[in-house]
């Protein structure tokens, strides 16, 4: 490829469409609406995933994104604080666990 990358990005599907992006803007994404039927939520101005009203259970349930951070307690820390897991009926949150790969954490999204 003879371009420069400027970012790379993932689709996710959603079962419910209006509750996902509720519970996306809840969590701290920046929602850009791009029409009726998909979103960008962002964390920043290179790091975001496109959100999309459409579901296929097989590929919604093998769907991740990755999101790295430079303090994972902290993260966790803030996660638990914002009580996501308490309000959404679907959305669980993992205790922090350790692979030789790192530490990490998970968030279930609705």
């Amino acid at each position: 490829m003879n371009v420069q990358a400027k970012t790379i990005r993932t689709f996710v599907g959603a079962k419910n469409y209006l509750e996902s992006r509720t519970f996306y803007k809840e969590l701290g994404f920046e929602e850009v609406v791009l029409s009726e039927k998909m979103s960008l939520f962002k964390v920043n101005e290179n790091l975001g995933f496109y959100l999309q009203d459409y579901y296929v259970k097989k590929w919604c349930n093998n769907s991740m994104v990755f999101l790295e951070v430079d303090d994972v307690d902290k993260c966790w820390e803030g996660l638990d604080k914002k009580g996501l897991h308490h309000k959404y009926k679907y959305v669980r949150l993992t205790l922090i666990k350790e692979f030789e790969w790192g530490r990490e954490c998970f968030m279930h999204d609705p």
